[in-house]
């Protein structure tokens, strides 16, 4: 039974996506729609809701950067969510930032890969999350703003 609420997952294609449906009981009964990275992607979520794929891009490659970002503010744009997760990385970044700004309420929640600080995406969208969510307890103590509630790997 869904209870309005629309919420948009965010999630590059491998680690951060095997991450983000980790925590797949937390958006259960609402409906979704998804921004990802690739095809593959995709086609193993199946009928979770819309799935939109922006592609591939890091800061090494402005246009596609750019072109990314277009496509994730025109995907916000039409579905319109009232919460955004992300696990990042590029494209969440992006779509944290352009949910912030559309009103949404962000949930981040960063990589178990970072140890000792925090990502280059998690640095950048830190003032526009809500709820923002590290792995390890030691990120939480160093970082204002930052909870720890236990790892999902």
């Amino acid at each position: 039974m869904q209870d309005g609420l629309k919420v948009c997952l965010v999630a590059s294609a491998g680690g951060h996506l095997s991450q983000l449906l980790k925590i797949a009981g937390a958006w259960s009964g609402h409906a979704v729609c998804w921004i990802t990275t690739t095809d593959v992607v995709r086609a193993s979520l199946g009928d979770e809701g819309n799935v939109h794929v922006v592609g591939e891009c890091n800061r090494q490659h402005p246009l596609r950067v750019l072109a990314v970002f277009m496509r994730c503010m025109r995907i916000l744009r039409k579905e319109r969510p009232d919460v955004v997760i992300s696990t990042g990385a590029a494209p969440g970044c992006m779509a944290v930032v352009l949910g912030h700004l559309g009103g949404a309420k962000v949930i981040w929640l960063d990589s178990i890969t970072n140890v000792n600080r925090l990502s280059l995406s998690g640095r950048l969208v830190r003032p526009f999350a809500d709820l923002f969510l590290v792995q390890w307890p030691q990120l939480a103590r160093r970082y204002r703003g930052v909870e720890y509630v236990g790892a999902v790997i």
